[in-house]
């Protein structure tokens, strides 16, 4: 049983979830990819099934290739002020134009998320990657690549559980340890986070606001953790593209080779159709 797989508890936290419906507008900008060369994709073999295991440190590998900091141009340690508390997750950016936001959970982890990192990094394009302060505390060089390469950084708790079934200091420490760890490593805490399970209450979203993140939801669900196939992850996700939409997909908490697989095929589809991929930005 994967982390992702729960019976009729899920079920009924995530028919909650989605009759909480889309947040109410906040001011974003598109951050764009910058114009830099790509460094050579990373070659690796398809992982075995069932492979993820505990956090692993891995070696950093650095690179000549970077795309320019969300953050260039402002001062030291900036931080946007404290959101709203918000009644109900994002799911929707249409104030994103005509782009797409990609959306990985669970990370990093080193059997998976480097192989999703190099394809993002070959078509030059941005991510959301949400991540486990467990795993993050485990893959701190993971992280750093993420940051590096321009991707968002967010909060997905620390070792995701149910967060209704929490009491508020229970979720405090599941959100509060992951954003200590991400800032820690990376210099800033996550400004996002996403609840395990896509079951979020009105604790986890008072709480959120208190650590200065928004909620993000999604308008897709590849079910990647499933392992529905390749050609079934990408099928639901080219189907379901649209300007705006917030796709999920997961890098770790199984085997993740088929997701690994499908990024390979639909984003240079998604680019190819006239979309940008590209993530939200605060201001």
């Amino acid at each position: 049983m994967t982390r992702d797989h729960i019976g009729p508890e899920r079920r009924t936290l995530l028919r909650i979830a989605l009759g909480l419906g889309t947040a109410t507008a906040v001011h974003l900008a598109v951050a764009d990819p910058a114009s830099t060369p790509s460094r050579p994709a990373r070659t690796a073999g398809t992982p075995p099934a069932g492979a993820a295991g505990p956090p692993a440190n891995v070696r950093g590998r650095p690179s000549p290739y970077r795309l320019d900091p969300m953050t260039a141009g402002t001062p030291a340690r900036f931080r946007p002020a404290r959101p709203p508390v918000r009644t109900r997750p994002f799911e929707h950016l249409p104030d994103l134009g005509h782009s797409m936001v990609l959306s990985f959970d669970d990370g990093p982890d080193p059997l998976y998320t480097p192989d999703i990192l190099a394809t993002l990094r070959e078509h030059r394009v941005r991510a959301m990657f949400f991540v486990c302060g467990e795993m993050a505390d485990g893959n701190p060089d993971l992280l750093r690549e993420m940051a590096d390469d321009g991707h968002v950084v967010g909060n997905h708790s620390w070792s995701h559980p149910l967060i209704p079934k929490l009491s508020r200091p229970a979720i405090r420490d599941e959100l509060g340890r992951t954003s200590d760890v991400v800032e820690r490593v990376l210099g800033a805490p996550p400004l996002w986070y996403r609840a395990p399970y896509g079951a979020w209450n009105r604790n986890s979203f008072e709480i959120g606001a208190e650590l200065g993140m928004e909620p993000m939801a999604w308008t897709v669900d590849t079910l990647d953790w499933k392992e529905p196939g390749t050609g079934t992850i990408v099928r639901r996700v080219l189907d379901g593209a649209a300007p705006g939409v917030v796709v999920l997909s997961h890098d770790a908490g199984g085997d993740r080779s088929q997701s690994v697989a499908a990024l390979r095929r639909y984003l240079p589809r998604l680019l190819e159709a006239g979309y940008r991929i590209t993530v939200p930005h605060r201001v």
